[in-house]
This record gives structure tokens, sequence and C-alpha cells, in this order.
């Protein structure tokens, strides 16, 4: 049963015998990593194909050898496969210039193309506007003979860049700006990622996407909504070319996110000005980036699904993700106990190097436990410790009681100020038979906080994260949006059962949020990303 209109259409297609099976693509063009947008593409395009039993390309579509290069090709196709899908083949624009060159000769055999020698900015001024109709070029009725002669000097690379251009012949006053004689041809004198100098004449999107679809037998084109207004000179590219598959393009609304802006030029100046680490900086909208940030890929499948496809574009929180993301992970990750913000406790009446359990995960299957030494000498966090408290105050301050996870209730017995008047050591007191599971003591103790061990945890840095970005405002330039507090990193501890983590692998500090194992880890220190924290702020 259809969810969407997409899936109305190809189901009545199916059911009409139209198609017989259905074959769709995800037609990224390698001059970027792919981003949180193609992350809703890939899940309907792939979608598509495992509900209908069809088939799926991976596409690239080069045909900008000046932009284009294969550090994109590797590295979208790892992402494809990080979230989960399997293509059935994989293919390149480039694969198709000899077709879409005899394709254009066709056109021009027609009386249907005509080569130009307006400039760029030429073309622009003689367009016309919505209301106005366009001016045709001086060379719209250049003779066939002509036409053929100059396209082929063009392809043996007799004229520099920009001299010269291929245009469709349609209709200057088309109320459709997109058919008012289209360039599907330019010069372009550079190194090709796939062909490398073969060729020195490019193919326009607009020309190549059509034909590339119409060859590999693609049923169904599903495309973002500003391809809308193209899909007139899209059916008139595979009609006038003379395919005999005639795919269908079907538009779909894109996916906007507050305050994330997907926008490829951006996101390479953001990593040529050095302003964020890499393309796969946490803080990026990467699909890179949500994976070193420990995103998992389940959870952003579920975004993607729980948003939809729809008609017209909208704007989502940022929040809708985050929650999906944990709730996935409230599910998944082990906790464990972090001190973001050391603070020295040394417990006067305690002298052991105690075990004690702590479950992992209380959410899974099967709960397990692990071991700690729970000793003499421990860190807290400094927001766990006030010495002026607010009135209902809970946590640790002088002469009151805190209970440590899985272990004993202490008391606050003395408080070692440093030369700036901050705590520097706690000297506290083990209650008597307190132990958490076994506690004997009377006691009612609201408080209960995290704890590692001085002598056996490990240091670690916790790198967390802002919106990259702050609130629109009236500037068109986004560097000058860029939030100052992106990043934020603490120098801790983390428990001993973290020794030999992985990188990627995620887990929930206690009372913290979830983190994430990150790739710059040494041996002297483990290296922490923020996924997200505790605190869902989206109203479902």
């Amino acid at each position: 049963m259809a969810n969407n209109f997409i899936e109305e259409i190809i189901e009545k297609d199916l059911e009409s015998g139209k198609v017989k099976s259905v074959q769709t693509r995800f037609p990224p063009e390698p001059n970027g990593y792919l981003h949180i947008g193609h992350a809703k593409s890939l899940c309907i395009n792939f979608g598509i194909k495992a509900k209908y039993n069809g088939k799926c390309f991976l596409r690239f579509d080069d045909t900008n050898p000046v932009k284009e290069d294969l550090e994109y090709v590797n590295s979208i196709k790892e992402d494809i496969k990080w979230l989960g899908f399997n293509w059935d083949d994989v293919v390149f624009a480039s694969d198709y210039f000899e077709k879409m060159y005899d394709a254009a000769v066709t056109l021009i055999k027609k009386g249907k193309a005509f080569v130009c020698d307006y400039t760029a900015d030429q073309i622009r001024e003689t367009r016309g506007t919505e209301i106005k109709p366009g001016t045709e070029s001086p060379w719209r009725n250049r003779s066939i003979e002509e036409n053929l002669d100059l396209f082929t000097r063009m392809r043996n690379g007799e004229f520099a860049d920009g001299e010269r251009i291929l245009r469709a012949k349609i209709d200057m006053a088309s109320a459709n700006i997109n058919m008012r004689d289209p360039v599907i041809y330019r010069i372009v004198h550079a190194t090709h990622h796939n062909t490398g100098d073969r060729w020195c004449i490019y193919p326009m999107y607009d020309f190549a996407h059509p034909i590339e679809d119409a060859v590999e037998g693609t049923t169904h084109s599903i495309c973002s909504l500003e391809f809308e207004d193209h899909r007139p000179l899209y059916d008139w590219v595979i009609n006038e070319c003379g395919f005999a598959n005639k795919p269908q393009q079907i538009e779909f609304a894109k996916l906007f996110i507050k305050n994330t802006i997907v926008s490829k030029r951006f996101l390479k100046r953001l990593v040529a000005e050095g302003q964020v680490m890499s393309w796969d900086d946490p803080r990026m909208p990467t699909l890179c980036g949500m994976r070193r940030r420990g995103y998992p890929p389940e959870a952003i499948r579920d975004f993607c699904d729980r948003v939809g496809v729809a008609k017209a574009n909208s704007e989502i929180e940022q929040a809708y993700l985050e929650a999906c993301v944990r709730e996935n992970l409230n599910l998944n990750a082990n906790r464990v106990m972090a001190v973001l913000r050391p603070l020295k406790v040394e417990l006067t009446n305690y002298d052991e190097n105690e075990k004690v359990l702590i479950e992992n995960n209380p959410n899974a299957e099967t709960v397990t436990q692990r071991e700690l030494i729970f000793g003499k000498n421990l860190f807290i966090d400094k927001n766990d410790f006030s010495l002026d408290p607010p009135p209902k105050y809970y946590r640790l301050k002088k002469d009151g009681y805190v209970r440590l996870k899985g272990a004993y209730i202490i008391h606050c017995d003395e408080v070692v100020l440093d030369e700036h008047g901050e705590p520097s050591l706690l000297r506290c007191s083990v209650v008597n038979n307190s132990k958490s599971g076994d506690d004997q003591s009377g006691l009612k103790v609201k408080g209960v906080i995290q704890w590692v061990n001085a002598e056996t945890c490990l240091p670690a840095e916790m790198r967390q994260f802002e919106s990259l970005l702050l609130d629109a405002t009236d500037t068109e330039d986004f560097m000058e949006r860029l939030n100052p507090k992106s990043l934020t990193i603490l120098n801790g501890y983390v428990e001993e059962s973290l020794n030999g983590c992985k990188t990627g692998e995620r887990f929930q500090f206690l009372r913290e949020g979830y983190y994430c194992v990150d790739r710059d880890t040494t041996a002297e220190r483990i290296v922490f990303n923020q996924t997200v924290g505790l605190k869902d702020n989206f109203n479902k």
C-alpha cells in the first residue's frame, strides 16, 4: 500500500502495465561530500527499490571536470554503504559521453540544435524574463552543415573555453524560461577524473540527465522540487533524441533543517578556511560528519521516514533529528561513568580497593553488569558540588550527603580551596553499611552522582557541540553567522572499563549525554564527541 504520492504514482504505473518493474537511481555530482539532504533522497530511491523489489543505480553525474574529483566519488560510496543501502550498479555520466554526443548530432541534423557564439553573459541578457520573451540568437538559423562542422571542431579542441556553445532550438518566447534555447554543450579544457583528456566539450546537466535515465532503463526519475520547471526540457530531450525508454520525472520537497546550510559552496569554504576540522567535522551536516559524531545510521533513516515525502518545502527543527538519535541510543548505548570537570575526593575512612557492580544498559534485552574498582581516591564532577547550594539541592555540599552510583553514601567533612577560592579537594567519609544494593545505613539520600577511581580512570577529551550557525539575520553571508561557541573542549576522565574502546563506539555518559569515540584517540587519551544530550527538547 502506498505511503506517499510518489508511491501512489508508481503503483498506478504497475497496475496499468505502464511499467513491468521499477528502477530508480541516486545521481549525486561528485563535487563534495553527501549531507543530510542527500539522506532523504537516498531513503526515497532505495526505499522504492526495496518496497517494489526493483533496482536502484548509483550514478555519478560527472559532467563538470573542473569541480569533480575521485575523493568525492569514494566518499559518496562509503557514506551510502554506511547508511545501509546497496546499489545494483555503479555508473557514471561520463560513461555515456559518446551517446550524448551522438544525441546532440541527432538534434543538429533535425534542425533542433545550433552552435552559438554568445558568451554566458550574453545568454543571460537575451534570455528575457517571466513577462518578457527572449531574443533569438543571430546564429540560430545556421545551416545544418555549418552546425555539424562547428560542433565537430568544438569536439576536436579548435576553440577556447566559452568561445562557442551548442544550444537546443526550442522557443525563445516560451513561458518556461528553461525552454528558451537552453545551452546543452559547452567547451571546457580540463582533465576529467574518469575520461582524462579525451573530451574538451561537456554536456549540461539538463541535457545529460534525461539521456542517462533513458539509457539505463530508469522508470521513475525522482528529483527535488527545484527541477519541476525543468521537467518539460527533460521530456523534450528524451522525445527529440528518439529514446524508446521514457522515464517519468517526479519531484519532491527537499529536506531543510533550521540553522543548517547544506550548500556545497559554503561547506567547501568552511573546510578551506579552517573554520572546521574537515569534511567530517562533527558539526558539519555531512553524513561523514554525523557518522563521526556518533549518529546511528538507523536513526537518520528513521528521521527521514518520519519527516515523510511532501510536495512543498518546509523547515524541520534540529531537535527532531536529535530526538530520533536519542531514541536509538537510549536502547542501544551502554551506560558508563565519566567526569568532565574533575574534582578530587579523598575518602578519609576508606582504604580498600573494592569491586562494585554497575549495570551496562537497563534497556537491553538482557541486562548485564560490569565490575569497577572503588577506592580511596576518586574524582567527581565540579558541577556536583556547591559551596553555596540553592534550596532543594540534592548533590554534594559541605556537611552534606550524596550517593556515589553503584557504591556508597559519602559525607563531605572538609573542603580545601585553591588560591582562587575554588574547591580543589573534598575530604569525605564513607557511611558504614551504605553500599548500593545492600544499604542498611538507614539514611535516605536523594542525590546520586557519577564518579571515577582516580587511580584507575583514563584521561579523556570531551568535545561538546552547539549549532555551527547562529539564528538567521539580515546578512546574506553565512560566514557572519558562525557560532563562536560551536565547539567546547573539556578534559576529564572516564572509568577504566573503556580501556581499549574502538573508534565509533557509542556510550551514554551517565547524567551527561551520549558520546562517541573519535578517531583522534591516542594511547595517552581517549577523545569523545558529544553525539546528543540526554534532555529531549522536541515536542512530539
